[in-house]
């Protein structure tokens, strides 16, 4: 079986969102297989963002499609989310090494907007696991060099893409046909190296 993406949202939003289906779409049509999901939190309540004990369920839930995914025969497993999914991504990772091969983190939210004090880095020392992270460059979650020292943190092999004029959304003007080449592409290129 293909190798596997399990694919999740943001706290704002939910596995529909423009940027996972689009992804969805270019990364199924170079073979690799996608699962985008739904957060438990999401399945729970159709609009709001995550509550206390939300993101241990979360983590849950992307535990079981895991294993669910290896259970079906996939040859690698890849965890991949946007923003809150990409937080969530990494700390399961964190707390359980070898659980997914590699993690696409898009937009990961390193602080609120306009609180850079209060960052999000607890757990990144304990990541093992390769991690490409794909930033906006107006991104209010953090700037592109506040997220490149945060991953000084990381002692697993880690890149960082840019996405030049692009806020957390990582939307250009243009639409999201470029952004989501772009990103194909530099994840293709991070799980070959």
């Amino acid at each position: 079986m293909a190798s596997t993406l399990i694919l999740t949202h943001g706290a704002g939003s939910n596995r529909d969102a423009p940027l996972l289906a689009a992804l969805d779409a270019a990364l199924t049509g170079c073979g690799l297989r996608v699962i985008r999901a739904n957060h438990a939190f999401r399945e729970a309540r159709a609009a709001g963002p995550p509550r206390a004990g939300d993101p241990e369920r979360d983590r849950l839930r992307l535990r079981e499609l895991v294993e669910s995914a290896r259970a079906a025969g996939a040859i690698n497993v890849y965890l991949g989310g946007h923003s809150y999914g990409a937080r969530q991504a990494t700390i399961l990772a964190s707390e359980q090494p070898g659980i997914a091969d590699a993690i696409l983190a898009l937009s990961y939210p390193l602080h609120p907007p306009r609180r850079p004090a209060e960052l999000r880095t607890a757990h990144l020392p304990a990541l093992r696991t390769p991690v490409l992270f794909v930033h906006g460059s107006r991104d209010p979650f953090g700037s592109v060099e506040e997220l490149r020292n945060a991953l000084s943190l990381i002692p697993a092999r880690t890149r960082l893409a840019e996405i030049a004029g692009a806020g957390h959304e990582l939307a250009s003007k243009r639409g999201l046909d470029g952004v989501v080449a772009a990103i194909v592409s530099e994840w293709f290129r991070f799980l070959a190296e």
